[in-house]
């Protein structure tokens, strides 16, 4: 059974379980849930901006913990503070090591779009997603089907949500070209190997769907990788591992935005 394979049983699980013990009606009743959604789409799109999508993570599954105490209010402040144009927070305690409040914290203290990184299986997830303040859900190809993805997009656009579609590979793409998507990502990490490979972003770029933003996630770790990416049609970048095992994220993503601006 592949990493993937188990996150998705032991995500059923966690969900049913959260249905009982934290029902529907009741996220309904969040402060969030009725708020306006911060258009992630819209600031990827401004060219004044850097198009870093800056993430917070604690560990990963292929190389443990990576900053297990990092602080999340001062990690995303510290993000956006620097110049990243979006935030992305992971939501998986039991895979990634997420706190339970990481995402309200990153939304209690940032005006900007917020994805909801976790591993979306059912409705219930997206409401949850809405109630904690995220703007931007993320649904994986590789875990979900057409079918599925079709239902989870709509069901999330009806209620304000912008959606984040991940690709690996060129048969996922062409199984969703009709999907109903806001921004559409390329994983360079192979979720079964967990090897990185920037060229795979490069290799599927003109596969995506011209209507959709094109962000290249894993991997991107220089300005070199950057201005590479944008060449080939990217207009945005997830970046996580780079800056997370460092001391202080925050400065290293400002690090890397100078120099994207100097070199531009």
């Amino acid at each position: 059974m592949t990493i993937l394979e188990q996150i998705k049983q032991h995500k059923l699980l966690e969900v049913a379980t959260k249905k009982e013990l934290y029902p529907t009606k009741l996220l309904e009743q969040t402060p969030y849930f009725s708020s306006s959604c911060v258009s992630m789409k819209k600031y990827i799109s401004d060219t004044s901006r850097s198009g870093i999508i800056a993430e917070f993570k604690r560990k990963s599954p292929s190389k443990g913990d990576i900053n297990k105490y990092a602080n999340a209010q001062e990690v995303t402040l510290g993000y956006m503070q620097s110049g990243a144009s979006a935030l992305s927070v992971i939501t998986d305690e039991h895979f990634f090591g997420a706190k339970k409040d990481d995402l309200q914290t990153a939304r209690k203290f940032n005006y900007c779009p917020i994805l909801r990184k976790d591993f979306i299986v059912d409705e219930y997830q997206i409401v949850e997603a809405k109630s904690m303040g995220a703007d931007v859900v993320l649904l994986i190809a590789k875990m979900l089907s057409p079918k599925e993805i079709t239902q989870f997009s709509l069901f999330a656009k009806s209620l304000g949500l912008e959606v984040f579609l991940e690709f690996h590979n060129k048969e996922e793409i062409k199984q969703n070209e009709h999907a109903v998507i806001d921004l559409a990502g390329i994983n360079n990490r192979n979720l079964n190997s967990f090897e990185v490979d920037i060229e795979n972003s490069i290799r599927l770029a003109n596969l995506l769907p011209k209507e959709v933003l094109k962000i290249a996630e894993s991997g991107i770790d220089s300005l070199q990788t950057m201005q590479k990416l944008k060449q080939n049609g990217f207009n945005g970048f997830l970046i996580g591992e780079y800056f997370m095992r460092h001391s202080n994220p925050a400065e290293k993503c400002k690090e890397l935005i100078k120099q994207l601006h100097d070199g531009n």
